[in-house]
């Protein structure tokens, strides 16, 4: 299939990468999934068990009128445990590779059906100020956007860091999350050369 540059020019990618039906179930499946392996799920909370102290029966069993208690390390304690506490763990989620790249093409190829895509024949900058760069933006007539180069230029990185609604990220480095995160997604013809190589 042939997609148009921003410069009119044409480019011809495969079918596969760039003109596959969309899969939503699928796509809500790997984004999520990406986003669930990165919490930390690292909360943690004593139970009676981990809670220090307790080992004595605080009264005696009877006599005193009191009710008879065993430890004073109990939930309804102060000081005492957490009734459901919360331990380590992981919130990763299994998706193969076949699914990943699946949902790739899925996100790439709706980008495209909704002229979402940018094709730019490359993405410089001359210096890495940022109002060179919010200059060359508005050129282009674009405000929120993933920026994806074949290689992360040091000056483009800087001159675009402290831009909001920005970001900047190398081929090999594209997600999911990233690619439905953005309204327009400006990738140069390297760039989608790689995607393809990538995704094909």
């Amino acid at each position: 299939m042939e997609l148009t540059t921003n410069s009119g020019a044409t480019v011809s990618v495969s079918e596969v990468a760039f003109g596959r039906e969309y899969n939503e179930s699928l796509v809500h499946q790997v984004v999520t999934a990406y986003l669930s392996t990165a919490r930390q799920g690292t909360k943690a909370q004593k139970n009676r068990a981990a809670v220090s102290g307790g080992g004595a029966k605080p009264w005696r069993q009877k006599g005193t009128g009191r009710a008879r208690a065993g430890t004073s390390r109990g939930p309804i304690w102060r000081k005492g445990g957490v009734t459901f506490a919360a331990s380590p763990r992981s919130f990763e989620q299994k998706v193969n590779k076949k699914m990943y790249r699946a949902a790739m093409q899925s996100i790439l190829s709706e980008l495209v059906r909704q002229e979402r895509l940018v094709i730019a024949e490359e993405f410089t900058m001359d210096s890495h100020k940022t109002k060179d760069f919010v200059a060359k933006m508005a050129e282009l007539q674009l405000s929120n956007v993933l920026i994806i180069a074949e290689d992360l230029d040091e000056k483009l990185y800087l001159a675009s860091r402290n831009v909001p609604h920005v970001a900047v990220t190398e081929a090999g480095a594209v997600d999911p999350v990233s690619l439905v995160a953005f309204d327009k997604v400006l990738v140069t013809v390297s760039a989608l050369k790689k995607l393809e190589e990538k995704l094909g």
